[in-house]
């Protein structure tokens, strides 16, 4: 009888903590139909990549909301090398001649957001065109001693990477050492991180005095989640011994845990991040950032899995069940905008002004999450 008793007692244990394996981990396979559903509905949508996007105005293909979605495609690719990703991405470059929106002139860092694909594509098959205008675009601004270029964060994102995967390619930490001082200035000299709370405002209208609604300051979902998303992308690239990267590191940190405590509890972060009731509700693509930047540091040894699982956990399954609709078109994404109340309402059904960077987002948490996966 008491063998009986202990033989059903180990079998609930073991149950229990298979249980809580699966809730902690969804399966690879799991994770990955769920980035190739979202991605295909995409492509089966624009399956000319160099067709001009309409919304309120018709605008060329490789604007910034595109790029992000490729950043994305190329980190599907990465866990799952499917020729006709990389052939669409190829494509997409192709079809702008390797150029920038705004040409290689413009020191906008949405213009130079398409240059870190472009530059991955290089990496791929050494094709100088590929990188031709990214690099001139880059090196002009370096030709100067102007760094306040970045005077909303959203660019940190579109940039960062940009110069950190030129100063990798090329051996040249003239790059990096730039990036660097654009990004203090961002952080320090304009002001727009805010070190007791870990997070940053958008840009110089939301800093105090201006406060949401409840007197908190505004601190915008999506711009913190492109902040996550520079800082972990600017560390997969560049070396550890880079002498900034402590300063990343640090910050990325403290916006982890300034992060982990505002989740919603059904796993998704509000648009506003410490007003829940200034258009508060689920939104995918702040969620999505904050997942991938949380999954990334558990990857990488970071962050504590045990600390930080239940959230990555919590948010990506409130994506994949919650965003993802049967066709896989994605639900919850805030339309373009600056702040909360841009881009609404945000539903299941919504659609936003721009469904591509969404997706981006979404598969560069899909891209981490998988890779804790079992």
């Amino acid at each position: 009888m008491k063998k009986g008793i202990i033989v059903l007692i180990s079998c609930l244990i073991a149950g229990s903590i298979n249980l809580l394996n699966a809730q902690q981990l969804p399966l690879k396979a799991d994770v990955i139909e769920k980035m190739e559903l979202t991605n295909a509905h995409l492509m089966k949508k624009w399956p000319d990549p160099g067709v001009n996007v309409i919304t309120n105005k018709e605008r060329p293909s490789n604007l910034w909301t595109r790029a992000v979605y490729y950043e994305g495609l190329m980190a599907l690719y990465s866990i799952k090398p499917d020729p006709a990703y990389l052939q669409y991405a190829i494509d997409w470059g192709q079809a702008h001649n390797w150029g920038l929106r705004y040409g290689v002139d413009s020191r906008n860092a949405d213009s130079q957001c398409a240059g870190q694909t472009y530059i991955d594509l290089y990496n791929i098959e050494q094709k100088p065109e590929r990188i031709r205008d990214i690099k001139a675009s880059v090196d002009l601004m370096l030709k100067t001693d102007k760094i306040d270029d970045w005077d909303w964060i959203d660019a940190l994102q579109m940039a960062m990477p940009v110069f950190a995967k030129l100063a990798v390619l090329t051996g040249d930490s003239k790059y990096s050492e730039r990036m660097y001082e654009m990004y203090m200035d961002t952080k320090v000299t304009q002001g727009l991180y805010n070190k007791k709370d870990g997070l940053w405002w958008r840009d110089a209208d939301f800093t105090p005095p201006y406060k949401e609604p409840n007197g908190e300051d505004c601190y915008w979902s999506r711009g913190n989640g492109w902040v996550v998303a520079a800082l972990v992308r600017v560390m997969d690239i560049l070396p550890e011994n880079d002498p900034h990267y402590k300063e990343y590191l640090k910050t990325y940190k403290e916006m982890m845990k300034a992060l982990l405590p505002i989740q919603r509890e059904d796993g998704f972060w509000n648009a506003s991040l410490h007003d829940p009731n200034n258009y508060g509700g689920k939104e995918a693509s702040g969620t999505s950032m904050f997942v991938y930047g949380m999954a990334w540091g558990v990857n990488n040894g970071i962050l504590s899995a045990k600390k930080y699982m239940p959230a990555i956990t919590k948010g990506w399954d409130a994506l994949a069940t919650e965003s993802v609709h049967e066709d896989g078109f994605l639900g919850y994404v805030q339309g373009t905008g600056k702040e909360p109340k841009d881009g609404q309402p945000v539903t299941y059904t919504s659609k936003p002004d721009f469904e591509d960077y969404g997706l981006g987002c979404f598969l560069l948490a899909g891209s981490e999450v998988y890779k804790l996966s079992k």
